[in-house]
């Protein structure tokens, strides 16, 4: 079983020391986001796990413990977007980031590197040109620390549309995508990197862009040189491509303060889970409380 870590939150920013914590008691423990206490036991055992998929915007607190995980196939899907502290509010500044991609990648291999630029959300300052700019400035930066770059186009989850709309945001039209699709694979060709949109319903492979798989069992076959019994995961958006995978995070628990992101419902529900972190706890903000079912993830 592939293990993802997280599509809910950012586990190598804020949560690397619990996570470690896991991995050396030998699993974890997982809410069922829609029955509070349906609760899934996951194996963190190296004969169980297949392969870690990390998502972060920031793995620094992470990398000096990686030796942990040589055992491990992993990866890292780094997002790092152009925008400022009013869309990513504390997400570190740009140079630092970009040299803490460059150590993941010396430290890892180009390849476990996944550079997401991820999303595109279109505004009167944040327009077609600004991104075409951004993305070249960034793409000479992570070029050589990267085989490819990730994109997806805003979508307007109701939680959010509120805040993109107080940017000035609109949904990204097609010959919008088309456009930024066809400059950003020129750009990526040119510096030697693939370029893939992650759950796209528009067809832009005929402009050089095609299908994402974020969580991609070629790639942990890749790295571990072994083949993988995993099928296409049922449970994501329809035009997702992604294998299947247990995602072992907890939604409204991560601190970047993106206004675009779809993980958090609000800074009160953020507040209030952060102060039940408990490191030693199985659960990721969380404890087990009278009247949870705890039954332990079956590997497909």
């Amino acid at each position: 079983m592939i293990v993802s870590a997280s599509r809910r939150t950012d586990i190598p920013a804020f949560y690397s020391e619990w996570f470690f914590k896991r991995l050396e008691e030998g699993f974890v423990m997982v809410r069922n986001p829609f029955n509070f206490h349906q609760v899934t036991k996951v194996p963190l055992t190296k004969n169980w796990v297949e392969g870690f998929v990390f998502w972060t915007k920031n793995p620094a607190r992470m990398m000096k413990k990686l030796h942990l995980l040589e055992e491990y196939p992993y990866y890292f899907l780094f997002t790092l977007n152009p925008y400022d502290k009013a869309i990513e509010r504390n997400v570190p500044d740009k140079d630092l980031v970009i040299k803490i991609f460059q150590n993941l990648s010396k430290t890892i291999g180009r390849e476990r590197v996944i550079w997401r630029y991820d999303p595109i959300i279109l505004t009167p300052e944040f327009d077609i040109k600004y991104h075409v700019d951004s993305f070249k400035w960034l793409t000479s930066h992570l070029a050589d620390f990267t085989e490819k770059c990730i994109i997806s186009f805003v979508t307007f989850y109701p939680k959010i549309e509120k805040n993109l709309r107080k940017i000035g945001a609109h949904p990204v039209s097609r010959e919008e995508k088309i456009e930024v699709a066809s400059k950003f694979y020129e750009i990526a060709k040119e510096n030697g990197i693939k370029i893939e949109v992650c759950a796209e319903e528009e067809d832009l492979s005929p402009f050089g862009v095609f299908p994402a798989k974020c969580v991609d069992k070629f790639l942990i076959e890749r790295i571990s040189g072994k083949k993988l019994q995993v099928k296409k995961d049922k449970n994501q958006r329809k035009f997702c491509g992604c294998d299947e995978s247990v995602d072992i995070g907890t939604y409204d628990t991560c601190l970047h303060g993106c206004i675009y992101c779809y993980a958090n419902s609000s800074r009160e529900a953020i507040r209030k889970n952060v102060k039940n972190f408990d490191i030693n706890s199985p659960l990721l903000c969380s404890h087990l409380v009278e009247g949870d079912i705890v039954r332990e993830k079956i590997r497909a």
